[in-house]
């Protein structure tokens, strides 16, 4: 049999979730009712997650020369290159 070409992390569901980690759930539920995959990676390591989401606000939505819809299309571009699926 072929190998596996998606990696697997193991998350907490939000249902599961207790602490801190419940806490950062509430705080990253999006429009659509839950929270992202891209953010529940980070389940296992809390600290992780603090540090992905301060990046991700920091680049999208910190100071810069380059428009907010200028960001967007880069990360497109970048997910296609990388035949990212999300």
């Amino acid at each position: 049999m072929g190998k596996n070409k998606f990696a697997w992390i193991d998350v907490i569901p939000e249902t599961d979730a207790d602490g801190e980690l419940a806490e950062a759930y509430t705080a990253n539920i999006e429009p659509w009712g839950g929270v992202d995959n891209i953010i529940k990676i980070h389940s296992l390591n809390v600290p992780s997650m603090h540090a992905h989401l301060l990046l991700y606000k920091t680049v999208m939505y910190g100071k810069s020369p380059i428009r907010r819809p200028e960001r967007e299309m880069i990360g497109v571009v970048v997910s296609a290159v990388n035949h990212c699926r999300y």
